[in-house]
């Protein structure tokens, strides 16, 4: 089975294309790294790369991304609405095939070191590289955000890095390194201004709040489109699936008044989820994922 680890990268940039392309093409310059998918978010100021390869090819494209973010990212001027803490915010590992989830915290551990040493950037492991417990979610490492965490990174010693100085990067802030398994990054918008409605609403389906399993949430504004969302991560869809969550939230906006007006998917989503979801909605009896024609291409 050929080794293929994929990972997702969160960089702190969504309103200018040039520089997430410079990210990209950086990455894609690594021999075996291969770039799927890249998306923008000019309300968050964010931007998601996945890409795979084996895990010295995705090791070195994770360097050459996060080189080229420190190089053309400045945080001291980042605003957006999704909570960050550095130029490249978030970087999980994920395991596809041939290799195990103690392998990409193996590997998680090696990139962030070299993040560290190499250019200058404090780096805090979470998940299932995570070298503490209160480590392990990521809310908790965004505590307080970029600026909350330039103050606290070195006074507070609960908040010194796993890897390089108790600093923060004058231009670059802090990464998040880690081993994760697949994650889907969903959101909800909704047909209302107030804010106030996706804030209730995430607070009510997030687990951390007695919500839905494995479900983590907040409430935004997005301020362009007219609409608010409510921004998920879906770290096991296997508990929760994504059918449940969007009718949870329908009814809790139905219940203020407010209409659903769309959902949207952030980056790549395996194809189980979705099936799921159709044949529930569908009431589809006894249907199995070996009558989608596609994958019968595939095998």
């Amino acid at each position: 089975m050929a080794e293929i680890v994929e990972c997702v990268p969160n960089f702190s940039e969504g309103r200018r294309p040039e520089v997430v392309r410079a990210i990209a093409a950086a990455i894609a310059s690594v021999p075996g790294a291969k770039v799927l998918d890249q998306e923008m978010d000019a309300d968050h100021n964010r931007s998601v790369i996945t890409f795979i390869g084996d895990r010295k090819s995705v090791a070195e494209g994770a360097l050459a991304g996060a080189r080229k973010a420190v190089e053309l990212i400045d945080m001291n001027q980042h605003h957006g609405e999704h909570p960050r803490i550095g130029a490249l915010d978030v970087l999980p590992f994920v395991p596809v095939s041939g290799i195990t989830m103690d392998g990409c915290v193996e590997l998680a551990r090696s990139v962030g070191r070299r993040i560290a040493d190499e250019l200058g950037v404090p780096v805090y492991l979470y998940e299932a590289a995570a070298t503490r417990p209160d480590r392990k979610d990521l809310p908790n490492l965004r505590r307080g955000e970029y600026e909350g965490l330039k103050e606290a990174i070195g006074t507070d010693p609960d908040r010194r890095p796993d890897f390089g100085p108790a600093k923060m990067h004058p231009t670059a802030g802090a990464t998040v390194v880690g081993a994760r398994p697949i994650l889907i990054a969903w959101n909800v918008n909704l047909a209302t201004k107030d804010v106030r409605v996706a804030k209730r609403i995430a607070k009510a389906v997030r687990e951390s709040s007695g919500g839905l399993p494995a479900v983590r949430a907040k409430g935004f504004e997005l301020a362009d489109r007219g609409l608010v969302q409510v921004s998920m991560n879906m770290i096991d869809y296997h508990r929760t699936s994504l059918l449940r969550v969007f009718e949870e939230i329908r009814k809790l906006a139905d219940a203020e008044g407010v209409a659903v007006a769309e959902s949207e998917i952030v980056g790549l989503v395996p194809l189980e989820p979705l099936v799921e979801a159709a044949a529930s909605r569908l009431k589809l009896a006894n249907f199995s994922r070996t009558q989608i024609l596609e994958t019968r291409l595939w095998e």
